[in-house]
């Protein structure tokens, strides 16, 4: 059995997930932590449960996702696995970061990337990789289809979609991945967002307005 812990960190409620196995390895996606008492919930969850990250993932590398990379990578030795597209965001975190008011003191850079239809294993985990831009260059699904959930970061939410707004973002972009990448799950599959409640692909095939 897998099982998925969602956390709520930071001013922009990002939704960081734990997901493990029966091995107790493990992989954080978008750790969001921004401070002490954040990082500690996180820990003490991964300590708790006996957990070892093996996997650090960001969906995509916009700064509310990554305020907790440089805390997993100190404390767990796991540097972050991305898509390399999304090459611009690491190279200008700081720059975004001050526009939030965020101060990032230290990018841990990606050494590691993903691209479509990887497996990302950690024990008896297996997340399968989408390639999904247009919220931003970059973007990433994780789909774990022996427990039929999909992780979307800011692509797809309950009722919504990422913004299209901000740099690489594309409207027409968005909703090719979504039809074209997510739509063509079953409808059955729990939809994990990057912010937000959880809602499964078969209602938003039938209710998403943005769709």
């Amino acid at each position: 059995m897998i099982a998925i812990e969602r956390f709520i960190f930071n001013a922009f409620g990002v939704n960081t997930y734990v997901v493990s196995g029966k091995s107790r390895e493990c992989i954080i996606i978008d750790p969001g932590c921004n401070s002490p008492a954040e990082e500690k919930e996180l820990s003490g969850y991964i300590h708790d449960q006996k957990l070892t990250p093996v996997i650090m993932v960001n969906t995509h590398f916009h700064v509310d996702h990554i305020l907790g990379n440089t805390f997993v990578c100190n404390t767990y030795g796991v540097k972050p696995v991305v898509h390399n597209s999304g090459k611009m965001f690491w190279e200008t975190a700081r720059e975004f970061g001050s526009v939030f008011g965020l101060d990032i003191p230290d990018i841990i850079k990606p050494v590691t990337f993903t691209s479509e239809d990887d497996i990302l294993v950690a024990g008896d985990v297996k997340l399968r990789v989408l390639y999904t831009p247009g919220h931003a260059d970059g973007s990433i699904c994780l789909v774990c289809d022996s427990q039929k959930f999909v992780i979307t970061g800011d692509v797809l939410f309950y009722g919504s979609i990422g913004r299209t707004d901000l740099p690489t973002g594309d409207y027409d972009l968005i909703k090719k991945s979504i039809q074209d990448k997510l739509f063509a799950l079953p409808g059955d599959y729990t939809v994990y967002p990057g912010h937000g409640p959880k809602t499964s692909i078969g209602y938003e095939m039938i209710n998403n307005p943005f769709i």
